[in-house]
C-alpha cells in the first residue's frame, strides 16, 4: 500500500465507521443535535433517514457516545426479525436472562418489569435500530405496541429507527400508520458540500498521521465533490482508489486525472467532469 510513501501510520480512507476519524458537518451536527433534544423532550420515536454512505451508523455511534453515563441504551444493527424475534433481542441487549423458550407474554412481562425498574431508578432507556427499512411491517407494529409502555409520567424506552429513504415509504403503508404519526422528530441527512469535502480529506489524513503538504489539488477536490455527490462513503472509496494512482505514478499530489480515473472504476459514482 502506500503508507510509507505518504508518511501515513493507517489507512485514512477507510469505509468502516470509525467515530476517531468523526468529521463535524454542518448536517450530521444538525442531525446529532435533532436527536438529542428529542431525547432531552421524552419523545418515544424518532427518525433518522439518509442515503447508503451518509453516515447513518456513524452518527448512531456518536449518539451512544453522547449519552449520559447512567442511561441504558440497546444498539440493534439488523432488524430483519420477526416480532418475538425482536423481543428477545431487546430482551438480550438490556441484559435480561429470558428464557427462549418463554411465551410471548411472559416475555413481554421481562422487558416491562426491567423497564420500569430503570425507569423508578430516573435511567433513560434508549434503543437504536439500524438499517430500519428492511424491519418487516408486522414487526414495526409489534415495535409500535411496545413503545405503549410507559408511566404516567414518561415512556418507559425510546426507539430511534436509523434507515434509507425506503423506510418512509415503508412507514407510508397503512397498516403502520399509527407509527409514523407517532415520530415527533426526524432528520434526513443530507451530503457533504465542496468545503467539507476538503475538510473532510484534510482531517482523515491529518488523523491517519499524515503531516506534509495538501496531497488533493483544489481540482482533485472539486471532482471528488461531484464524483461522490458528498456521500463519504464513496468519497472514501474513491479517494483510497486516486491515492493507490499517485503512489502507482511515485507522485505525492492528487490530480484531476486520478480521480477520473477512480471514479471510472467505482460503482455508483457520478461522472466528475472535465477541468
Amino acid at each position: 500500500m502506500y503508507l510509507d510513501h505518504f508518511g501515513l501510520n493507517e489507512l485514512p480512507f477507510g469505509i468502516t465507521p470509525d467515530t476517531s476519524y468523526t468529521v463535524i458537518t454542518r448536517s450530521h451536527q444538525e442531525a446529532l443535535n435533532t436527536l438529542l433534544i428529542a431525547l432531552a423532550s421524552g419523545e418515544g420515536f424518532i427518525k433518522i433517514t439518509g442515503e447508503v454512505g451518509t453516515g447513518k451508523t456513524l452518527l448512531c455511534r456518536r449518539l451512544l457516545q453522547a449519552l449520559p453515563a447512567d442511561a441504558v441504551s440497546a444498539y440493534l444493527p439488523n432488524p430483519y426479525l420477526a416480532p418475538r424475534t425482536l423481543l428477545l433481542a431487546l430482551a438480550e441487549e438490556l441484559g435480561l436472562g429470558v428464557a427462549t423458550d418463554a411465551d410471548d407474554y411472559h416475555l413481554l412481562q421481562s422487558v416491562n418489569q426491567a423497564l420500569t425498574a430503570h425507569a423508578a431508578a430516573g435511567r433513560q432507556v434508549v434503543v437504536c435500530i439500524d438499517e430500519a427499512q428492511a424491519m418487516p411491517l408486522e414487526t414495526l407494529e409489534s415495535l409500535r405496541l411496545l413503545s405503549n409502555l410507559e408511566t404516567e409520567k414518561r415512556k418507559l424506552l425510546q426507539i430511534i429507527l436509523f434507515g434509507q429513504p425506503e423506510l418512509d415509504r415503508k412507514l407510508a403503508e397503512p397498516s403502520v400508520r399509527q407509527l409514523l404519526q407517532r415520530i415527533a422528530f426526524h432528520y434526513r441527512l443530507q451530503g457533504l458540500d465542496r468545503q467539507e469535502v476538503a475538510n473532510y480529506l484534510a482531517h482523515r489524513l491529518r488523523v491517519a498521521g499524515y503531516r506534509g503538504e495538501g496531497v488533493f489539488a483544489a481540482r482533485a477536490v472539486r471532482c471528488l465533490h461531484r464524483a461522490s455527490r458528498g456521500t463519504p462513503r464513496l468519497l472514501n472509496i474513491l479517494a483510497h482508489k486516486a491515492l493507490l494512482a499517485v503512489y502507482g505514478e511515485g507522485r505525492y499530489a492528487v490530480r484531476s486525472a486520478h480521480v477520473r480515473a477512480a471514479a471510472a472504476d467505482t460503482e455508483g459514482a457520478s461522472a466528475p467532469g472535465w477541468w
